[in-house]
């Protein structure tokens, strides 16, 4: 048996290389011991969308989100469909006080706020709601789709 302490932040060239077989190992490792479906999201299904109405991805996908927040509530908090209308859904997950900010030495994407989005074959099943900020990262809420609970969408988020 050899072990290796591989730097994985920031990332090293040894961590580069081992990424996609440490990741078949993890996948496997979650499908046998934790009994996840082989379909569960990979990292390559998630999309970290600006919250801007003025961001083509945000208002492409802005109706499809707040349809799939309307299930969560009714369904998981048992909510009123009076209480998850598209207004409910700007002023609770979109409103936000933070101004978005591009800082030389910051992530590719930025500061500020950010809808992350999980996609399964083209469908929209989840959404994160996170602040980026220079220290931190900041999980607001995460809402998904009831039929796919299965996936423990919560945990994964919380993990990724």
């Amino acid at each position: 048996l050899k072990v290796r302490v591989v730097r994985s932040s920031p990332p090293s060239p040894q961590f580069k290389a081992t990424f996609q077989e440490s990741y078949r190992v993890y996948k496997r490792y979650q499908m046998v011991i934790h009994k996840d479906p082989p379909d569960k999201p990979t990292v390559h299904q998630v999309r970290l969308v600006p919250v801007s109405f003025e961001d083509p991805q945000f208002k492409s996908s802005f109706k499809q989100s707040a349809t799939l927040f309307a299930r969560y509530q009714m369904a998981v908090h048992k909510d009123a469909p009076s209480d998850c209308g598209e207004t409910e859904f700007t002023r609770f997950l979109c409103d936000s006080p933070l101004e978005a900010e591009a800082a030389p030495k910051g992530p590719d994407c930025g500061y500020g706020s950010f809808h992350q989005q999980y996609w399964l074959d083209g469908r929209l099943i989840a959404v994160g709601v996170i602040d980026i900020l220079p220290r931190c990262l900041s999980s607001v809420y995460l809402y998904y789709d009831p039929d796919y609970s299965s996936l423990s969408l919560g945990v994964y988020s919380a993990l990724r």
